[in-house]
């Protein structure tokens, strides 16, 4: 009895308040443009923080995995030192670029920009990588016979937390949030609160969190011995294959997810673009808690990703052979076939990441999990990089906006998304299924 309550006091609870936490990052397109026109600079130019917010998650991941692996007390306590002073950072640059821009004479202040990039982008994504790597090999340690259960549920929060946040945003933003109107200071303010909560959150999950008491660390010579003799286990091409549809997975996901807001309007949705948001956050949500589970009853959890491949394929192609985003607009199923699509990619892109420790774990086993799955991440990384900039050049630079309902879209460069993301998912499918080979849990 007192086992089972362990595993929810210092495994599950403590991991939801750090995961649902750090997984605000993903409400980013709910105040970007309200940052943009506050300090002055387009949203182009302060897209880049949340870029660098996803890119120095992964890359912490990748070069602190060996502290996590070490000490996840200390890297819990880093993560939320980082991440609530990253936040309470962006708040001030905020501040600090209004009051150069509306109170003074009008000009955008660079310093303003950067310090949100470095705030933003660099400490709180050493705040989100840490964080996000400390909880989940405690989980599978606490849960050994449903390791996909249990990350599941950890990384269904940090899913979740755009759902359950975006509202509270939303009420701090605006005066009235139906019509856009913003608090005096709003967007500056929202940080500061909402720094202060987290760190509450997060602190709290750092001093509940602990592994099991009869588990022992493995012993190894050198720091990262352990990391290379495990990676040895099997050829480098299939650690390599996994890291790469991984990747693709994400690239793919942000792609479709960075234009998912005016992908919504472009069918004439706009009035429901905010309900549609949350719906597809839930499906996220769902799909790293379903999937993972899913797979704890599969004989490989390759299998996970192959579905996930196939969905995405089967669904992408429906979408782009009839055109459903360009003639969707008073099409019933159109409309349909193109919510699929949003629901589909977002359950995918979530099961990819819960699926992605316990996948490692049974090809590399528990020792230095933490470690193999914190330079995974930096497959994380790069795909923030490329994934939502990769969409963006395509709309820029193909097609052309049209006004639909007073909304400016360019329904023929969102369908030239997908030609880029079906195949994508395609290579991601022949990684799956030729590179990564079957193995037993």
């Amino acid at each position: 009895m007192k086992n089972i309550q362990n595993k929810w006091i210092r495994g599950a609870i403590p991991a939801l308040l750090l995961h649902c936490s750090i997984g605000t990052v993903y409400c980013w397109s709910i105040f970007s443009q309200e940052i943009a026109g506050y300090i002055g600079f387009s949203k182009g130019a302060i897209e880049w923080a949340f870029s660098f917010a996803i890119f120095f998650l992964g890359m912490s991941a990748a070069f602190l995995g060996n502290l996590v692996e070490k000490n996840i007390h200390k890297s819990s306590l880093i993560a939320t030192i980082t991440f609530a002073a990253g936040m309470a950072g962006t708040g001030f640059f905020i501040w600090y670029g209004g009051k150069s821009f509306n109170g003074g004479a009008g000009h955008a202040s660079v310093l303003a920009l950067v310090g949100i990039y470095v705030c933003y982008g660099f400490i709180m994504g050493i705040g989100l990588g840490t964080g996000y790597l400390s909880p989940v090999k405690t989980l599978m340690l606490w849960f050994k016979d449903k390791k996909g259960l249990a990350t599941g549920l950890a990384v269904a929060g940090f899913g979740a937390a755009k759902a359950i946040a975006s509202p509270i945003m939303q009420k701090l933003l605006y005066s009235d949030v139906k019509n856009q109107i913003q608090r005096e200071g709003g967007i500056y303010m929202m940080f500061f609160i909402l720094a202060g909560v987290y760190f509450v959150m997060m602190f709290l999950g750092h001093l509940l969190l602990a592994k099991p008491a009869d588990w022992v660390e493995p012993q190894t010579k050198a720091k990262d011995e352990g990391i290379i003799a495990t990676l040895k286990r099997e050829p480098i091409v299939s650690y390599v294959a996994i890291w790469l549809m991984f990747y693709i997975n994400i690239t793919c996901g942000l792609a479709l997810i960075s234009q998912e807001k005016m992908i919504v309007k472009c069918i004439g949705l706009a009035a429901y673009a905010g309900l549609f948001s949350t719906i597809s956050a839930v499906f996220n949500a769902g799909g790293r808690l379903g999937f993972s589970a899913w797979a704890d009853h599969m004989k490989d959890r390759n299998t996970v990703y192959k579905l996930i491949f196939i969905l995405s394929i089967a669904f992408t192609a429906v979408v782009y052979f009839t055109k459903g985003i360009a003639n969707g607009d008073g099409n019933l199923l159109l409309i349909i076939f193109v919510l699929a699509l949003i629901f589909i990619v977002n359950a995918g892109y979530g099961g990819g990441f819960s699926n992605i420790p316990t996948l490692l774990s049974d090809h590399y086993g528990m020792g230095s999990i933490s470690a193999i799955h914190g330079i995974t991440l930096s497959a994380w990384a790069f795909a923030g990089l490329s994934g939502n900039q990769m969409a963006n050049a395509i709309v820029s630079h193909t097609g052309k906006f049209v006004e639909q309902h007073g909304v400016l879209v360019n329904p023929t460069g969102y369908q030239n998304v997908l030609i880029v993301t079906g195949a994508l998912y395609i290579v991601a499918l022949l990684l799956s299924v030729f590179l990564v080979k079957p193995v037993k849990k």
